[in-house]
């Protein structure tokens, strides 16, 4: 059996495809406890604009947000050529593996430390190494709810809008549904995970302000990244070829659930 699926082409691509989606995502997350300044990446001063009333607002994003773009690409593609119920799949492999991660984190970080490990980065001006690797995985519970709700909900909403704007479309214009349908849900998944994270810490209004900030990053991040999505598919034809592509992509709208299953393909 296992012959079979390595000889399948649009099966192995779906398999590196689920790999990399779940991978990226767990980073993503792992690397999400630092925040760190667009404007001093960039050597730029702090904006310290004012928005929703909020005074000194810079522009300050988690590490996490690196990655997420790349997601939502993923999930556009995936989208593409294999349709939403592929898209529920590996998004639901993806929150289980982030969930049992972070389960580990947190039994890892209950687990006694030994005595010279906890001090053996004084001279690093690291006075605790379990604080220090507590401090790092140990996210607040609301956060890692909230990230992984919004995960999910934006991931349902992307494949929603990406298929109503395709059936409108066809297999025209793929940026707009790819775009217009990233847009939106990074709207969602912003605020999602703001208000769960931080609701009765923060005011509405710095909420409000730093969801703007963040979906700002996340909007132009879409855009810029259009062109990948054009990049990717042509690699995909490339690799399984036009006639197969075609198959996958009408598959992926239910006009032929079986096209590409019955297609002998090279390894």
């Amino acid at each position: 059996m296992i012959h079979n699926i390595l000889k399948d082409k649009p099966t192995k691509l779906f398999l590196g495809m689920t790999a990399f989606f779940c991978c990226n995502a767990l980073i993503a997350e792992a690397i999400g406890t630092k925040i760190f300044s667009l404007e001093k990446l960039f050597g730029l001063p702090p904006s310290n604009f004012t928005i929703f009333g909020q005074t000194g607002i810079s522009v300050s994003l988690t590490c996490g947000v690196l990655l997420w773009p790349l997601e939502f690409v993923m999930t556009d593609i995936v989208n593409e050529y294999y349709g939403p119920k592929a898209v529920r799949r590996i998004s639901y492999t993806a929150v289980i593996l982030i969930s049992y991660a972070f389960l580990i984190y947190f039994l890892a970080i209950a687990v006694p430390p030994a005595d010279f490990w906890t001090g053996s980065h004084v001279k690093d001006n690291i006075p605790s190494m379990q604080d220090a690797f507590s401090g790092i995985f140990g996210q607040g519970m609301r956060i890692i709810i909230g990230s992984l709700v919004a995960f999910l909900v934006s991931q349902f909403v992307d494949v929603y809008i990406f298929h109503k704007i395709k059936k409108v479309t066809g297999d025209k214009k793929i940026w707009l549904r790819a775009t217009g349908s990233t847009l939106v849900s990074q709207l969602v998944d912003s605020y999602i995970v703001l208000f769960i994270a931080f609701s009765g810490i923060f005011s509405w209004q710095q909420i409000l302000a730093i969801g703007v900030v963040n979906y700002i990053y996340k909007a132009s991040m879409a855009i810029i990244l259009t062109p990948v999505i054009y990049i990717v598919e042509k690699r995909i034809e490339v690799y399984v070829g036009h006639d197969m592509a075609k198959k996958m992509k009408r598959s992926a709208m239910g006009e032929d659930p079986d096209a590409f299953m019955n297609i002998p393909t090279a390894g």
